[in-house]
């Protein structure tokens, strides 16, 4: 078996900054594929220049998380008319604070894939998306090339350990957040917020996903 972890690693180690690019973006491309984009970071530290390390690690993994981006607005383009619709409403309801919680949620070391697939589904501007998620990655990855250089024992075994169970974890929430946003009748959710606030949106949750099932099976 194909230890893809080992070869991007060594890419990155053997090519320098061309090679953090490179093994940021492909470590990113693959949805769920359980790489290690930071610790990579972290282990080049202390051989690289932190901002060029951060700027090219972060360009990468940004770039790489597009592929997860277009597969969530997949979903939305083959979808039907009634659950785009649906999911209009949502992308109503975050307005102009979507923006803003791609970029705190890409600061975070947090899966990509948690947000991105659900954005795409959302068929959530696309350039609104990669702006805002490669600011918070340039954030991200230039500050853990930093305390890398001063924490690189400590990091490197943080970072290093449960990446799988990361990724698992990951996987686990992007379908739970995929089920909710495309069964749940966020219009009628509106309407009842709007009438009873979120403690009548809360009592109705049954009928939230009883409606929607029933509009889709039509």
């Amino acid at each position: 078996m194909v230890d893809v972890t080992s070869i991007l690693t060594d890419l990155a180690v053997r090519y320098g900054y061309l090679g953090v690019f490179a093994t940021t973006l492909l470590g990113s491309a693959v949805p769920f594929l359980p790489f290690p984009n930071l610790l990579v970071v972290v282990l080049l530290s202390n051989i690289l220049d932190p901002p060029q390390l951060g700027l090219l690690a972060g360009l990468g993994g940004s770039l790489g998380k597009v592929t997860s981006y277009l597969l969530g607005r997949s979903g939305y383009g083959l979808s039907k008319t009634e659950t785009r619709s649906n999911l209009d409403v949502v992308r109503g309801l975050l307005g102009r604070y979507g923006t803003l919680g791609i970029f705190i949620l890409a600061v975070t070391p947090l899966r990509d894939e948690v947000y991105a697939i659900p954005m795409g589904m959302l068929n959530f501007p696309f350039w609104r998306f990669l702006l805002a998620n490669t600011l918070g990655k340039l954030i991200l990855y230039t500050g853990v090339a930093y305390l890398g250089r001063f924490f690189l024992a400590a990091l490197a075994d943080f970072l290093g350990e449960g990446e799988v169970i990361a990724t698992v974890l990951a996987f686990l929430v992007t379908i739970a957040t995929t089920l909710l946003l495309r069964r749940a009748n966020w219009k009628l959710a509106l309407e009842v917020y709007r009438k009873s606030g979120l403690r009548g949106v809360i009592s109705s949750l049954p009928h939230l996903f009883a409606d929607n099932e029933s509009h889709e099976e039509r």
